[in-house]
């Protein structure tokens, strides 16, 4: 299995956050959790980089257990973790931040290859690449902070809410840079609000209520049930 979720209890004080996950991703698929604000979407990702820490269950790599281990071994491991609200470096360079995302590596000519890549990638990044993080749109922050992730080389991508606060015409942007990012052979895990687009690219789903998983199946399926609409899509 090349990851999967086992019985995953995660509680922040005497707040039950998560509820007996289960759940899988096979190698190459886009994943998505979908859900309204509260649901545990966040809190999914955030286990997985151990950035909660869990009660009980399992959390497995290509046939490794990982679960509560250090942040920064998940990385290496190949799990890359864009975070929701982005969260860069606002007072370093674009390049800064790209750099960033390649610390654990030591083989300077392959992150050099990288980072050409992610500039072809994100052409907009190479023309801003001495511009300050902080300066920069929100829909160009969201590709810097998907870049920066890519740094690492990960076989695993988790998006959180990559969607969130950015206007129209990025999101239709971001959606088909996700769609690229796992054609060229990164599998994603994609925790989204916008339903509809998640489910257009995804495809498998889960649907998480009150830290439970309350539904799950092909994207196509639930983004053609009616329940699914009424819930999620607003009818449409």
């Amino acid at each position: 299995m090349f990851f999967s979720i086992k019985d995953l209890n995660v509680f922040y004080g005497v707040i039950h956050a998560l509820k007996d996950i289960n759940l899988h991703v096979e190698e190459g698929e886009i994943v998505t959790l979908i859900g309204s604000n509260g649901a545990g979407k966040t809190s999914t990702l955030r286990a997985i980089s151990s950035l909660s820490k869990i009660k009980s269950g399992q959390i497995t790599f290509r046939d490794k257990n990982i679960t509560g281990i250090k942040a920064q071994e998940i990385v290496k491991m190949g799990i890359s973790h864009v975070p929701e609200g982005r969260r860069i470096f606002a007072d370093m360079t674009v390049a800064e931040n790209l750099s960033m995302g390649a610390y654990l590596r030591r083989d300077k000519e392959g992150i050099k290859s990288d980072l050409e890549m992610i500039y072809r990638r994100f052409p907009i990044l190479k023309d801003r690449a001495k511009q300050m993080g902080g300066t920069l749109s929100g829909g160009e922050q969201q590709m810097l902070t998907m870049g920066r992730a890519l740094m690492a080389r990960p076989k695993l991508l988790l998006l959180d809410e990559p969607s969130m606060g950015l206007a129209p015409i990025y999101v239709q942007e971001i959606f088909s840079i996700i769609q690229s990012i796992n054609e060229a052979g990164t599998t994603i895990l994609l925790v989204e609000q916008n339903a509809n687009m998640a489910l257009h690219v995804a495809d498998r789903a889960y649907i998480l209520e009150t830290g439970k998983i309350v539904k799950e199946g092909k994207a196509s399926e639930l983004l053609n049930s009616e329940e699914v609409r009424n819930a999620y899509l607003g009818g449409v």
